[in-house]
């Protein structure tokens, strides 16, 4: 039998971590089909993100996959906080100019709701920053969550401090209300949290392997992952990819996450009951991943850079 490829939405803030999440994506097409991706303020604020993804897209040699432009401020704040890690632009400084042509009129919230209602039960959404296009499409249209295949989303921590706060992770920080309401559907949802994606590094040695790549797309994603190393080296967001085409490389359990979206000192921090015990009497809401093989992750990576180099990006 012939296996279809999972239909996914990317929601993503640009991002060097991002960046390299969808060319895991675009060069995997017999695993994954890339309906369109949607952008959300986050690591830059909303203008760059979208930019940055049609640049990405463009790049990769897929310009054709839409590129909707979201939420430009959280649910509850004007302003989030961004990421310097990323660079001046969001994608290491490397300042894209030459990018693909505007983004599509939709709003990123209404093409959530279209999409999903268009294809029932068969869409993964690959959450990659804060989740405000995401709770406001639940809120907008209250069936569309029940009509997903699944969530995998990188946010939030279990276990461990947070890289924003010594409280909190950066995306369920910047929009914890979102995180909150998507949260609450209890809708299959996976976690990569920073249990997992903190560990998630490149080794020396391969880094140094992926700079011998010759043609401009795979070379230009490495500088952007070499600049990115220097503030934070973790693959945070490529895991959400790399679990959906590889999920034997991580591991997890069930638990039943809150958001705080009310304390000064803990803002934005994910409170993760594990056992039955702490969940007194809470199903549990979502799969937390603990545990990551992160050569198995690099290996993927390496992988997409050489289709990258070979130009096989696969339409």
């Amino acid at each position: 039998m012939t296996t279809q490829p999972r239909k996914i939405i990317v929601d993503c803030d640009p991002g060097v971590d991002d960046a390299l999440a969808l060319m895991l994506a675009t060069t995997a097409p017999d695993a994954v089909q890339i309906l369109g991706i949607t952008t959300v303020a986050g690591n830059v604020p909303l203008e760059k993100t979208t930019r940055n993804a049609q640049w990405v897209m463009q790049m990769l040699g897929r310009p054709d996959i839409p590129v909707h432009a979201g939420c430009s401020r959280p649910i509850m704040h004007r302003t989030g906080r961004t990421a310097s890690v990323h660079g001046t632009d969001g994608l290491g400084s490397i300042r894209p100019e030459d990018v693909a042509p505007a983004a599509p009129d939709v709003h990123a919230v209404d093409f959530l709701i279209e999409t999903v209602r268009r294809h029932p039960g068969a869409i993964t959404l690959c959450c990659l920053g804060p989740m405000t296009n995401i709770a406001l499409a639940m809120l907008k249209a209250p069936d569309m969550a029940q009509q997903l295949e699944q969530i995998v989303f990188m946010g939030g921590a279990a276990c461990v401090p947070g890289n924003i706060t010594p409280a909190a992770e950066f995306n369920f920080h910047v929009d914890p209300h979102a995180a909150h309401v998507v949260l609450s559907t209890g809708r299959n949802l996976t976690m990569f949290g920073l249990d997992v994606t903190r560990r998630m590094t490149v080794p020396a040695g391969r880094m140094e392997a992926m700079r011998r790549h010759a043609t401009d797309p795979a070379r230009m994603m490495v500088r952007m992952l070499d600049d990115y190393a220097h503030g934070d080296p973790a693959l945070h967001d490529p895991c959400v990819i790399a679990h959906l085409l590889r999920p034997d490389l991580f591991s997890g359990v069930a638990g039943h996450v809150q958001v705080d979206c009310t304390s000064a000192l803990d803002y934005g921090r994910s409170v993760a009951a594990l056992s039955e015990r702490h969940r007194d009497g809470r199903d549990p809401n979502c799969r937390i991943m603990m545990q990551g093989d992160r050569d198995g992750l690099v290996d993927l990576l390496a992988h997409a850079l050489t289709r990258l180099a070979g130009g096989n990006t696969g339409h």
